[in-house]
């Protein structure tokens, strides 16, 4: 039996671009709601995770794939459903629909660290996962980490701000998009064309007042964005496709 969380979340005005197209952060923020209350359903919430074992979710890779774009006022209906506990982390599957028609589809990747040590959990400590997982939904896909060329050009010095953070203290997951989608410049974005598919890779946690370099490149069709602290850790890769609608 598969087991999965279900809920419809409008695009609200505060969600979309000069295009008229929800930003990726936006669709991030979506997702990472569908993924919060699918884990209240399943009493692996992040308060009582931190009752029972003391550990916290982190979110370590996240991808998604559109067919089209999400407008404005349009009706997104997320599926959503935990591919089981095994090892140090654990993959998320979604699916998205608007009116019952699939638009797209998104994986991540979570772990949990203690709350004290940040040291790694292991998910199969966690009983409630027994039984929960998504059975025959469960995808494939497995998300690796992004290969960044060695050419990347420096396109932004940006500080991290009250504005930026979660209730942990740290930048929130979303935000990241935001950085990648202003250091591409996608204000720029040719008419026709939008964000069709997006990875993230969280390698370190950024904090308000810090400050980090943005650096930009290309692969093929994908355009790379690189976020690295003043002391030359990498915080995060990000890899954005964009596509032509169809006619």
């Amino acid at each position: 039996m598969s087991v999965y969380y279900e809920n419809t979340y409008p695009v609200d005005s505060r969600d979309v671009d000069p295009f008229d197209q929800c930003r990726p952060s936006a669709l991030l923020g979506i997702l990472q709601e569908a993924a919060t209350s699918a884990a209240v359903e399943l009493h692996v919430s992040r308060d009582e995770m931190i009752d029972r074992y003391n550990v916290f979710w982190m979110l370590s890779r996240i991808w998604y794939r559109l067919s089209r774009p999400l407008h404005w006022s349009e009706p997104v209906t997320v599926r959503t459903w935990h591919r089981g506990a095994h090892g140090a982390a654990m993959y998320r599957d979604f699916d998205l629909f608007v009116k019952g028609e699939p638009v797209g589809e998104a994986v991540s990747s979570w772990v949990l660290a203690d709350l004290d040590t940040h040291k790694l959990f292991r998910l199969s400590n966690v009983e409630e996962f027994a039984g929960t997982d998504g059975g025959a939904l469960c995808k494939d896909r497995r998300l690796t980490s992004l290969r960044m060329p060695g050419d990347l050009t420096l396109a932004e010095h940006r500080t991290l701000h009250y504005s930026d953070a979660d209730i942990n203290g740290h930048v929130n997951n979303v935000r990241y998009a935001d950085f990648a989608c202003d250091a591409l410049h996608l204000e720029r974005m040719a008419s026709g064309q939008y964000v069709s598919e997006l990875q993230l890779c969280y390698l370190a946690e950024c904090r308000p007042g810090e400050a980090i370099d943005l650096f930009t490149g290309q692969a093929e069709e994908r355009k790379l964005v690189q976020g690295m602290g003043e002391e030359g850790k990498i915080r995060f890769d990000a890899a954005l496709t964009l596509a032509n609608l169809q006619e």
